[in-house]
């Protein structure tokens, strides 16, 4: 019969070669960081970014100094800076789209900080929808996107077109300030209805939602748009390092001007030298395969570029990123 080796006995034989080696590990040997560790491609620090003493937004200067101001700006900063993959992602889209919504809000009047509410909305994704319904890169609801003039059924639905979708977030958001005066309260609107916050500033006897007691997410909802501004002007501060070529191009479109129904949009991508995919992705609020129109109205439909398709990081220019590594 073999000896068996009893869990006292194996406990033994582990300590004994724990101290046989813990001299080695407590040596006074100084470990060198450049010669003995594992060189990464992706630089990392887990350390907490600063909280500023102040930040500015749409004109407009918040202090921070106040303890609770303080911890919820932290609390984002934290948030975007240690959720990597989407942080990034979402840097890179901003080369691609924030040149669409960037002039759109300064045609319409409306403050170019408001850009983060899209970043904070949906991350920059055209195809975004949430569980509770709103959809597209301003996450409109049904109700409120036909409010705003867009059109929404099986078949069109303009919450997905950027530029419309701008247009029509515009509106809201200048009709919101009308009423609040500060572009904070007008964020907080967005995210929990200008009843809410109306009621709320009434029944809390407060000036804006920034010192209101809310819900966690439209408490958080104000301080995420201000950290979204700080982490994205300048990424290289929180640790988000890009070169040029790895920022996602802009898109360079032929438009098709269309007052009829089309039967079948693959049919139709491929009469203009595209695939599907590509037709659905340079115009997702086409949702279904076939274009209905029944009432001849005018639709513009987008191309991409034979140049745009194919990726050249020769081409790929960075949208005002002074922190682009070149």
């Amino acid at each position: 019969m073999k000896k068996r080796f009893t869990p006292y006995i194996i406990i033994a034989v582990v300590a004994f070669a724990f101290g046989c080696s813990l001299p080695l590990l407590t040596s006074s040997t100084t470990f060198n960081s450049e010669t003995e560790s594992v060189k990464s491609e992706v630089p990392s620090l887990t350390a907490p970014p600063e909280v500023p003493t102040k930040v500015t937004f749409a004109g407009e200067t918040i202090p921070l100094d106040r303890y609770d101001l303080r911890e919820r700006m932290d609390r984002e900063l934290m948030a975007f800076t240690y959720m990597h993959s989407t942080t990034m992602l979402t840097i890179k889209k901003a080369n691609r789209y924030l040149p669409i919504i960037e002039p759109i809000l300064r045609q319409q009047g409306v403050p170019d900080d408001l850009k983060y509410l899209a970043i904070i909305e949906s991350s920059l994704n055209t195809l975004a929808k949430s569980s509770a319904g709103a959809a597209g890169m301003w996450q409109f609801m049904q109700t409120t996107g036909r409010q705003y003039g867009l059109e929404v059924n099986n078949n069109i639905d303009e919450r997905y077109n950027i530029e419309k979708a701008t247009v029509a977030a515009c509106k809201y958001l200048k009709e919101a300030y009308e009423k609040y005066g500060n572009w904070l309260s007008v964020a907080a609107s967005y995210n929990a209805g200008q009843a809410r916050i109306t009621s709320e500033l009434s029944k809390q006897q407060a000036e804006k939602a920034t010192d209101l007691w809310l819900v966690e997410e439209t408490s958080r909802y104000m301080f995420r748009l201000l950290a979204a501004k700080e982490v994205f002007s300048n990424p290289q501060r929180f640790g988000f390092l890009l070169k040029r070529e790895q920022l996602y191009p802009a898109m360079k479109y032929n438009e098709v001007t269309v007052t009829t129904g089309i039967d079948t949009l693959a049919n139709f991508a491929k009469q203009h030298g595209i695939s599907y995919r590509e037709l659905k992705d340079a115009n997702p609020w086409l949702r279904q395969d076939f274009l209905q129109n029944k009432s001849g109205r005018t639709y513009v439909l987008k191309i991409p570029t034979k140049e745009s398709i194919r990726y050249n990081p020769k081409d790929t220019k960075a949208h005002h990123l002074p922190w682009i590594i070149d």
